[in-house]
């Protein structure tokens, strides 16, 4: 038994602690840090931008170009056309427009009549359709229809008669501002009743004034001398039309 005891005490004897232990795996680990160091600091510092220096003066910034390009278009603003204009609503050529159908007998500026502008039509087809309510006769839904149906056939039928053609916009542009004499006939219509000699003839006579002055300007715009009564003769049609309304 007192063998065992010392066999036991000789076995674990020994001069090794655990401080000394400890110690050296501080040490293995320091060692290892400084000769592999970790991959994070070169990254880090690989991310970190290098200091840029200032080339502007103090107070006085540089620009670049899209503090030009804002500053140009900024004042670009006072050099835009006017918003009725931008919207093709130019009085002073409804103004000549309505002149030259006032007047038959006028020529007519074929640069000017050749435009697409439909707001002296819109505005005479709402006259006569409101002169045309006052007189008892609510009848709205016929003008829109025949002037739709109307332009279509005179549009169809100056592009077989001219060589360069014509527009939408341009025909119902020009068959729009021929109807304020029509609008003069409904607007009478109001005052007295036109079924008779006297209103026959006035119905008439404002039939040939709108037929003449949408002829006019037809040759005028698409140069088309010596085809004006080829012309008239559709016309006269489609306003008789709008007569009859007036009339009866």
């Amino acid at each position: 038994m007192s063998e065992f005891e010392q066999f036991h005490f000789d076995f674990y004897q020994s001069n090794y602690t655990i401080d000394d232990q400890e110690e050296n795996l501080s040490r293995s680990r320091k060692s290892q840090t400084e000769e592999n160091p970790p991959t994070g600091a070169f990254a880090l510092s690989e991310k970190l931008p290098f200091p840029q220096s200032y080339t502007g003066q103090i107070l006085q910034p540089m620009y670049s170009p899209d503090t030009l390009s804002h500053l140009s278009y900024a004042d670009g603003f006072d050099e835009e056309p006017p918003l009725l204009e931008e919207l093709g609503i130019n009085f002073e050529h409804i103004w000549q427009k309505t002149l030259t159908v006032l007047n038959p007998m006028k020529p007519a500026d074929g640069s000017i009549m050749n435009e697409t502008d439909l707001t002296g039509p819109m505005i005479f087809c709402l006259a006569l359709g409101a002169t045309l309510l006052l007189a008892g006769k609510v009848h709205f839904g016929y003008v829109y229809g025949m002037s739709a149906i109307g332009c279509l056939a005179i549009h169809a039928l100056l592009n077989l008669m001219s060589i360069p053609g014509v527009s939408h916009g341009c025909v119902a542009s020009v068959l729009g501002y021929c109807l304020l004499p029509m609008v003069i006939l409904s607007s009478s219509a109001v005052i007295f009743s036109l079924q008779g000699i006297p209103g026959t003839l006035l119905a008439l006579f404002i039939i040939g004034w709108c037929s003449l002055s949408a002829s006019k300007i037809f040759t005028s715009a698409l140069a088309m001398e010596g085809q004006q009564l080829l012309i008239a003769y559709p016309c006269a049609l489609l306003y008789g039309l709008f007569a009859l309304l007036t009339v009866f």
